[in-house]
């Protein structure tokens, strides 16, 4: 593995920012972008409502259903649970995920948020990598006690020397959350790494607000790019963000082919 190529995405439930069911161009989207890992918000796991109003509403969970033949393993994390159905965070990856928690980070109970953590085994590194998937509250009180409660379980559950991804839609326009991710976790975030601030993805048609961020620790950022235009501003109201990421020698194997070999406490995380 030279490079790991990966993908953040808020999916709008598979809705356009006018509510037309674009799952079908969400998937075929993803597939031809081809990434190893994508982190997904606003996956919705069931709706039961959507299921009888759209002929083409696929039968499996948006989270399996975008996965496809092409991510071998995934894991979703149900946040917001309601009558008709539930919607959550789902990470899809190309690689084992050996193990998956989901962790709730709500503050206002009328804004459900979670914290998805997976671990991958990917082959050419050293240790499993550590992701993160996220999607933060729109109130910036609310923000800043997630950040805390990101940084805590960074802290807590993840070796200081592992490789490290969080992504997602952190609603930060203010870019609170660099400051304290950079400084605290040692993470960079991979626009301002290549541009110098977060990337523009809010709302896909004429992206204005820098709303969502892939943070990594033990890579180099060899590009990052956000998905402007079409299809992709007829698909969601959030534009889709990627980067390439290169491990640092420090996180390699010595022939950079081996997997890393994990015993997981418990199986990923796959909600009906």
């Amino acid at each position: 593995m030279n490079s790991l190529h990966i993908a953040s995405y808020n999916i709008h439930k598979g809705f356009s920012a006018f509510n037309r069911l674009r799952v079908h161009e969400l998937r075929a989207g993803l597939e031809g972008l081809a990434p190893d890992l994508v982190f997904l918000q606003e996956v919705q796991g069931l709706h039961q409502g959507h299921a009888v109003r759209h002929r083409n509403w696929p039968v499996q969970p948006q989270h399996e259903f975008l996965a496809g033949a092409m991510w071998r393993d995934h894991a979703y994390g149900r946040n917001v649970v309601y009558e008709q159905g539930h919607h959550g965070n789902a990470i899809l990856s190309r690689y084992p995920i050996v193990r998956s928690d989901n962790h709730d980070i709500t503050t206002y109970s009328f804004e459900k948020r979670g914290m998805l953590h997976c671990e991958i085994a990917v082959p050419g590194l050293k240790q499993p990598l550590h992701c993160l998937c996220v999607h933060l509250s729109l109130a910036g009180h609310g923000r800043r006690r997630q950040f805390e409660m990101l940084t805590e379980r960074v802290a807590d559950a993840i070796p200081a020397d592992a490789p490290l991804i969080i992504a997602g839609d952190f609603n930060d326009w203010s870019n609170q959350a660099d400051r304290l991710l950079a400084e605290r976790l040692a993470l960079t975030e991979v626009f301002q790494n290549r541009g110098g601030r977060p990337a523009r993805s809010f709302p896909s048609g004429l992206p204005l607000l820098r709303l969502d961020r892939i943070y990594a620790r033990g890579f180099h950022i060899e590009g990052a790019q956000v998905l402007h235009g079409r299809p992709w501003s007829r698909i969601s109201d959030h534009s889709p963000i990627s980067a390439r990421l290169v491990p640092s020698d420090a996180n390699r194997t010595m022939n950079g082919s081996s997997t890393p070999v994990v015993q997981p406490s418990s199986p990923p995380v796959r909600q009906p």
